[in-house]
């Protein structure tokens, strides 16, 4: 298959699941692999385009991020702040970075995302059918120490197939969070880490860019950023008025087509 073709297809798949409680690196894995896109090369052109699913956000949420910069909004306790996205921040950097190796030569498998999945889509169904009353509907009225709590269910995000989005929603739905703040302030947390990851790997494989794979990588990353603005807006909307249980089904779904094309056939 042509590349442009191979960028075009993966991109709309980043874009559409990346901030979706479906894992977008799942189903990278599962759409390369099926492809037959795989290898170093493959690794350097999904991260690449995870730049501009950040991208989509950052302009989705640009108001409250000049809000946040500016230097009195650093720390404050009667809105969201850097202070906030930090605490958020702090688990999932803290333990990925000391396990970035393990996760990735270990966990990166059409295998261990299945296993993402099924236990993913469980944990979401048990936050919809167990959570605490709904007493945080807004993102602004989140505290630090909610923030550091759902940064804790982010960490689960690290294991392919988990789902970032998936894992800091129904962690905020069992904490009291509503699913509209919580996938607010997941995807505002998303920016600063998902660059902070991206640039740590570029800088690990920047010697295996080529310019031959410009047009390629372009075509990657505009797509993902059009489809990744595309899901946010309409996945909000969804939220005001459905659960998760629809995904957590979609997950399993997923995971029963992916075991039997990869371990029957």
């Amino acid at each position: 298959m042509d590349q442009n073709i191979i960028a075009f297809i993966l991109g709309i798949v980043e874009g559409a699941t990346e901030f979706l409680p479906v894992s977008s690196t799942g189903h990278m894995i599962l759409v390369g692999d099926f492809l037959g896109f795989t290898g170093e090369r493959a690794s350097v052109f999904e991260v690449f385009i995870q730049l501009g699913a950040i991208l989509s956000v950052f302009i989705y949420y640009r108001e409250k991020f000049m809000t946040m910069l500016r230097r009195e909004n650093w720390i404050r306790n009667d809105g969201l702040s850097l202070a906030h996205i930090f605490f958020g921040m702090l688990p999932a950097m803290g333990i990925g970075y000391l396990g970035h190796s393990f996760i990735k030569n270990n966990l990166f498998s059409p295998g261990t995302v299945i296993i993402g999945l099924i236990i993913g889509g469980l944990f979401m169904l048990f936050a919809e059918k167990y959570h605490r009353p709904i007493t945080t509907h807004n993102v602004e009225r989140l505290t630090m120490y909610q923030c550091l709590l759902i940064g804790l269910f982010q960490v689960l995000s690290l294991w392919p197939g988990f789902s970032r989005s998936g894992s800091t929603i129904a962690g905020g739905l069992i904490l009291g969070v509503s699913r509209k703040a919580a996938a607010d302030f997941s995807f505002i947390m998303a920016v600063p880490i998902m660059l902070i990851a991206c640039i740590y790997d570029l800088l690990k494989i920047i010697d295996q860019l080529y310019w031959s794979d410009f047009i390629m990588f372009f075509i990657g990353f505009v797509t993902a950023f059009v489809f990744a603005y595309l899901s946010i807006v309409w996945f909000l909307k969804f939220l005001n008025k459905s659960s998760l249980a629809g995904f957590a089904y979609y997950r399993f779904a997923v995971a029963a087509v992916a075991l039997i094309y990869f371990f029957v056939f």
